[in-house]
């Protein structure tokens, strides 16, 4: 017969956080793929706010102010900028929600990101559709 000795409070902390969450490590995981994928599109808007910026550089100028090109090009890499931010700032908070075992998904970053998408995506059709062609370029209008 064996004696069972008491279980100490660290034994009891080593069970609970056991039985919290089975699959943490995969939950782990996914968050750092999310927060990776998140990356991946705030570097692509910085990207593609910069070729915008760029494409100027590319013809040269029949009238010698800037344009509104720039401005498009700015917005691009500002909200670029701030998906890095939050993107990083809601990975910390997925993490921390995971080891405490409260995560809810929420469905505000998923809305929010899609609206700036969009008003980005107008931007460009806009831009796209009222800047007048360059009388030298190839392309001309029918």
């Amino acid at each position: 017969m064996q004696l069972k000795s008491k279980p100490t409070e660290e034994d009891k902390d080593k069970k609970k956080l056991g039985r919290l969450n089975p699959s943490r490590i995969r939950d782990h995981l996914a968050n750092e793929r999310t927060y990776l994928a998140w990356m991946r599109t705030g570097i692509a808007l910085l990207g593609f706010g910069v070729v915008i910026v760029r494409l100027r550089a590319f013809h040269v100028p029949l009238v010698p102010r800037p344009g509104t090109g720039w401005k498009l090009g700015l917005v691009f890499s500002l909200v670029g900028l701030i998906t890095v931010w939050l993107s990083t700032a809601h990975y910390f908070a997925v993490r921390r929600d995971i080891e405490e075992d409260t995560y809810e998904p929420t469905d505000r970053w998923v809305l929010l990101f899609s609206l700036a998408v969009m008003i980005l995506g107008a931007g460009v059709i806009y831009f796209v559709f009222t800047t007048s062609l360059d009388p030298l370029s190839p392309v001309m209008p029918e």
